[in-house]
């Protein structure tokens, strides 16, 4: 998380240009260029006033709801700023931005917790965004701290041993705040694959002996050969089926079908957000019914079968009314009697 030498407002706004530039301008460039430009001179309760102006005749548009919050953060706000982020989040769970500015309130109020919490879900949105990576190291630091000081406290007759420790914590947070997060965020990521080492030349044949017709019979003629061609044209069908459960799935929701669209997840789908199947159902039944046109686009379809589960990897392209949002998403699906059914279904990556 940035420190006293990166104010919170820098912060929020680095998101805030995130978010424009990930997501199609719905309205004219001029409804955010102006509050953006307010906020930049530093008129927070200026922007404030557009950004409500604004929302009273778009109340869903998230770019808009997203720039209030950053006024609000401005103004002092911060209460505000939470609940409209979270609100950003249960509306818009797929992007990453409002979980990231969430952190930050959370860590100037010292909940550590809360902001660790609000980072992994940006990263399990988006596990590419940098920023989050980046503020995540400088939580899991913090919270290092916190935890040698209570050692310290606990346990005097160790302090001569976690002394240079914690001077070592104290050092990410003083000189270059920046740089040492850096580091200590690139700890957090899965570390990248080793490159594949090159293939070691086989040697050469030795000179055949002259009985080595002898040692190795030929197979009679008439033994048959594996039927490698027949497992391949059935794999090929089984991953067609997958991808025709998928578009299925995209054009259940496109219709607004909910008993397809709902009948597309097997009965042991367990959301990921939600307390309950239940809930869940009632939460994407009032996400999706009676909406302006829906579209959802499927690109870059990628299947793998093993057996009776497979995963479908794809972009998928989601728009309705003045929402559009790109994003990558992953289906973990079982045959249940020849019908392919959702269990998991994860965004980002």
């Amino acid at each position: 998380m940035k420190h006293a030498s990166c104010p919170l407002s820098r912060l929020l706004r680095i998101a805030t240009l995130s978010a424009l530039l990930g997501m199609p301008l719905a309205h004219a460039a001029d409804d955010y260029s102006e509050i953006t430009q307010l906020l930049r001179a530093g008129k927070a309760q200026e922007a404030l006033v557009k950004a409500d102006q604004r929302i009273a005749a778009n109340p869903r548009d998230p770019q808009l709801r997203f720039l209030r919050g950053v006024a609000q953060a401005d103004t002092g706000k911060q209460a505000d700023a939470i609940a409209t982020f979270t609100k950003l989040t249960e509306d818009y769970p797929e992007l990453p931005e409002p979980y990231n500015n969430l952190a930050v309130l959370y860590a100037n109020q010292n909940q550590l917790d809360k902001a660790r919490a609000a980072l992994e879900m940006a990263i399990r949105t988006n596990p590419s965004y940098a920023t989050a990576h980046e503020n995540l190291g400088d939580i899991y630091a913090k919270l290092a701290g916190q935890a040698y000081n209570k050692a310290l406290q606990l346990d005097a007759t160790q302090a001569n041993s976690l002394r240079p420790k914690l001077a070592l914590i104290r050092e990410l947070f003083s000189a270059d705040a920046k740089a040492t997060a850096s580091k200590v965020a690139s700890s957090t990521r899965a570390p990248a694959p080793a490159p594949a080492a090159a293939p070691t030349p086989a040697p050469a044949p030795a000179p055949a002996p002259a009985v080595a017709p002898q040692a190795a019979p030929a197979a009679p003629a008439d033994t048959p050969a594996p039927a490698a061609a027949p497992k391949a044209a059935a794999s090929s069908n089984t991953e067609k089926d997958v991808a025709k459960a998928v578009n299925a799935w995209a054009a259940a929701w496109e219709s607004q079908d909910m008993n397809a669209y709902l009948g597309a997840y097997a009965k042991s789908f367990r959301p990921q957000n939600q307390p309950s199947r239940a809930a869940w159902e009632k939460e994407r039944r009032e996400r999706i019914v009676g909406r302006a046109k829906i579209t959802v686009g499927i690109s870059d379809l990628r299947v793998h079968v093993d057996g009776d589960k497979a995963q479908a990897r794809f972009r998928q392209q989601y728009s309705s009314g003045s929402m559009n949002v790109s994003s990558r998403k992953t289906l973990d699906m079982v045959n249940q009697g020849g019908h392919w059914s959702i269990v998991r279904e994860s965004t980002g990556g």
